[in-house]
């Protein structure tokens, strides 16, 4: 006969051991919307500025330092939402770079890259994909509105598919998964969630002809309302890969984007985009352009 008390530690061991079987297997988090339990900071922390409900944070950029800040878990397969508001007036060499990352020498990345510009001018949104330690794949385009009067969502959605980049949900760029036709995709290493602020004057506005106009700092650039809904890394890739109703983003039907998306989609290439890596042939001839480029992208 067992007595009631075993009978009590044995129901709660079976509990924990099936919420740890249920937490491997569906891994999705929605996050806090804090930023001082998700994130830490990773540098110059008299440069990041937190609110007292932790659920905004700015950046700071001077003539000492920039500053930035990292998840404090790594994620595989989901998606990712920040509103943020850019630097105002003259931002002339300054770079947000809202991104995430393997940080691996062979590493997997998908970049959001704001790049500054001299007061009137419009702001350019780089992006880019690492993968395998590749990259080399910029794309930017011009925003249809002042990313520097209010906040506007910045996404990334990445499942075993493709990877699109989305703008206010609408989407501005797409990388498909052809890995199956010879090009990396990043599908097997987990990434951190960063944002950082820093001096990019040597490239970032009109090739580093327009220099960082330091009277004009301390620069900064205001995040909040982050979410982020995607498959916490414990070691098991195979668990983040499934197409389980926890892994949402893997269902078939996410397999490309929607009809309405498409048009989006084509708007932003039609009107907005002002360079692409696969048109580029004076950095790629002709016949050497990256493989992706000859693929559909949805």
């Amino acid at each position: 006969m067992v007595h009631p008390y075993d009978r009590s530690k044995l129901f709660l061991l079976l509990t924990s051991l099936f919420a740890s079987i249920i937490n491997s297997v569906f891994a999705s988090v929605v996050s806090t919307g804090n930023f001082s339990s998700d994130f830490h900071i990773t540098w110059s922390p008299g440069h990041v500025i937190t609110s007292s409900d932790a659920h905004s944070r700015s950046l700071l950029l001077d003539n000492e330092s920039g500053s930035s800040f990292a998840s404090n878990d790594k994620f595989l397969f989901g998606q990712i939402d920040m509103q943020i508001k850019l630097v105002p007036g003259d931002s002339a060499g300054t770079v947000l770079a809202y991104y995430a990352t393997s940080d691996r020498p062979n590493r997997d990345e998908i970049d959001f890259e704001f790049l500054g510009n001299v007061s009137g001018q419009p702001y350019i949104l780089q992006t880019n994909i690492y993968a395998n330690g590749s990259g080399d794949r910029e794309e930017r385009i011009y925003l249809w509105f002042d990313p520097t009067k209010d906040y506007h969502t910045y996404s990334i959605f990445w499942n075993i598919y493709q990877i699109v980049f989305m703008v206010d949900w609408v989407p501005i760029r797409v990388f498909r998964n052809h890995a199956g036709k010879g090009v990396a995709f990043p599908g097997w290493q987990p990434m951190w969630i960063k944002a950082s602020l820093w001096n990019g004057d040597s490239w970032a506005t009109r090739g580093g002809r327009n220099k960082v106009n330091w009277s004009k700092g301390p620069f900064v650039a205001w995040l909040r309302n982050y979410k982020v809904d995607a498959c916490v890394w414990k070691g098991r890739p195979r668990f983040c890969r499934a197409g389980s109703r926890g892994n949402w983003w893997n269902q078939r039907k996410f397999e490309s984007l929607t009809w309405r998306q498409r048009r989006l989609f084509k708007w932003v290439r039609k009107y907005y985009l002002i360079y692409d890596y696969c048109q580029d042939t004076n950095r790629f001839l002709q016949d050497e352009l990256p493989r992706e480029c000859s693929l559909p992208k949805y």
